[in-house]
Order: C-alpha cells, then structure tokens, then sequence
C-alpha cells in the first residue's frame, strides 16, 4: 500500500498530469472567446452573454461541491495527481471511483485493501482512461451529425426543435436521477428534496428574478444537506 501512494502522489506524475489539466483550460478559454464571438450570429448581446456566463459559473458551484467532497476520498487510494487530471476532464467522481474498483477487480484484489499495490494501481488508472476514452471517441465521431438527425426529425420547426432539445434535457435527468432513486438511502433522500426545494426556489424565482442563476446550486446544497442530517439521526 504505502509503495503504490509514493508512485501515486511523485513530483514526476504531477508534471506528467498538468498537460491534460493544462490542456482543459485552454479549451475552456477557446470556447468562452468563440462563444462571445460569435454571439451575433443568434442576435445575443455582450450584455446577455456575460449574463449567460455568470449563471452558468453560479450553477456550477453546486456539483463542483458534490465532485471535491468525493475527490478527497478518491485522493486517498488513487492520489492527488491522477485525481486532478482525471475529475477535470470528466468531473464524475463516482464514475472514476467505480472504474478504479473494476481495474482492480481485473487484477483480483479489492481497489484499496492491503493486497493492492503498484500493478494493480497502474491497471486501475488504465481502466479510468479506456473508460473516459469511449466517451471522448463516441462525441468526436458523431455529434456533429446529431443536428442533421434533430433537423431531419423536427423538419425545419423550430418549435418542435425547441421541444426536442427541451425533452432530451429531460431525458438526461431523469437518466440520472433515477439511480440515485432506486439506490435509496441519502441518495433517495437527496434527490427528492433537491427536486422539491427547486420547485419552491422556482416559484420564488417569479417574484425574484435574480435568484433565478443561483436555484440549481441552491437545490442542490439543500438536497445534500438534508440528507446528512437525517442519515445523521
């Protein structure tokens, strides 16, 4: 155990991570200056889209939270190198945990038990980056052809395009709510009162329009909390 954290947490695995990391940002700035750019095209102003920006960094305070609560217990068995590179390209911690568990799995050890060591370590990191690839390779090669698909579909509406975006929304959260609804527990708990406090932050959000950026991060420390202290007693 203690040999494999020396390797996990190296000088040498920092500066063989910071690329990557490095690499996100640049991307981050790319987008945010192509965003501004050509915001005239969609007839948006410079004005609505620092308002568009502001609330989409106000909105993400709340998974930020949820991803650094996981990652300090990530850091523990994988290391703070890997976790940082890993969790700024993907920013799923449970799905980066599950697949250091199932690396280790292949290699017939329990993912941090005493019998896990260097090779097994190394096969964990092989498994996060294999499984991180296939999402990578799969939006490369065909989401560029998801808007012919939705034009096709929605046959030059642009009402019915603004449904289709509106249902595939709805879609992908209740994708991924609804595990951690069967999962029960705190999750089930989270869940339901995040969606709860985000109807009521809704509804006040109508006679508070300012408070509208900050519902989802709002939900979401609600949702968390309560858990906790119900759980707790």
């Amino acid at each position: 155990m203690k040999e494999y954290l020396q390797i996990a947490n190296d000088p040498i695995l920092w500066l063989m991570c910071l690329p990557v990391v490095a690499l996100v940002a640049v991307q981050a700035v790319i987008f945010t200056k192509r965003a501004f750019q050509t915001a005239h095209i969609v007839k948006l102003t410079k004005e609505e889209c620092w308002h568009a920006f502001r609330v989409g960094a106000i909105s993400a305070i709340g998974p930020a939270i949820a991803v650094f609560i996981v990652m300090l217990g990530m850091m523990a068995v994988v290391g703070a190198p890997v976790t940082w590179m890993r969790l700024a390209i993907i920013g799923a911690a449970p799905t980066e945990l599950t697949a250091s568990a199932m690396g280790a799995k292949a290699m017939g050890v329990e993912f941090g038990s005493a019998d896990y060591g260097v090779l097994q370590y190394a096969n964990s990191v092989w498994a996060m980056t294999l499984n991180g690839s296939g999402w990578l390779l799969f939006c490369g090669l065909f989401t560029h052809k998801l808007d012919s698909l939705r034009d096709k579909i929605a046959g030059g509406n642009t009402k019915l395009m603004g449904e289709i975006g509106g249902a595939a929304m709805l879609g992908t959260m209740a994708y991924l709510t609804t595990g951690h609804i069967l999962a029960g527990g705190g999750r089930l708990i989270a869940s339901v009162i995040a969606g709860l406090a985000m109807a009521v932050l809704v509804n006040i959000s109508k006679k508070i329009p300012g408070l509208t950026e900050y519902n989802l991060g709002i939900a979401m420390l609600i949702g968390m909390f309560t858990s906790v202290l119900i759980i707790g007693f």
